[in-house]
C-alpha cells in the first residue's frame, strides 16, 4: 500500500534552516508529482509546494518563494522540502503528498506529518 512518511522537523530559531524528507513507497514513485502541505493552527491548509514526476519543474506558494526548495530523488523515492530563513509564521504540521492511479481511480494520499516550530 502506499505510504508516506515524513521526517526532519523540530524547533528552531528565526532565521535558521531546516531540511525535510519524505519516503515513499507502495507506487512508483517516479511516475508522480509530489507536494508538500502545511497546516497550522487555526489556519487554512496551504499549499507550501510541488514538484513535477522527473524534478524538472516546481511551483512555490508565494509566502516561502525564494526561501524554501522542494527537491527529489527518484532513486531514493523520496521529496524533499529545504527550507531557510525560517519565520514564525512557518510554524505548522507539514505533510508530503501524492495522488496516485490505484485499482482504477485516482486517490489522494499524505504522510502522518512533521511538526516544525520556529520560535525565539
Amino acid at each position: 500500500q502506499v505510504q508516506l512518511v515524513e521526517s526532519g522537523g523540530g524547533l528552531v530559531q528565526p532565521g535558521e534552516s531546516l531540511r525535510l524528507s519524505c519516503a515513499a513507497s507502495g507506487f512508483t514513485f517516479s511516475d508522480y508529482a509530489m507536494t508538500w502541505y502545511r497546516q497550522a493552527p487555526e489556519k487554512d491548509r496551504e499549499l507550501v509546494a510541488t514538484i513535477s514526476h522527473r524534478g524538472s519543474s516546481a511551483n512555490y506558494a508565494d509566502s516561502v518563494k525564494g526561501r524554501f526548495t522542494i527537491s527529489r530523488d527518484n532513486g531514493k523515492n523520496t521529496v524533499y522540502l529545504q527550507m531557510n530563513s525560517l519565520k514564525p509564521d512557518d510554524t505548522a504540521v507539514y505533510y508530503c503528498s501524492a495522488v496516485v492511479f490505484q485499482g482504477g481511480d485516482w486517490s489522494p494520499y499524505r504522510g502522518q506529518g512533521t511538526q516544525v516550530v520556529v520560535s525565539s
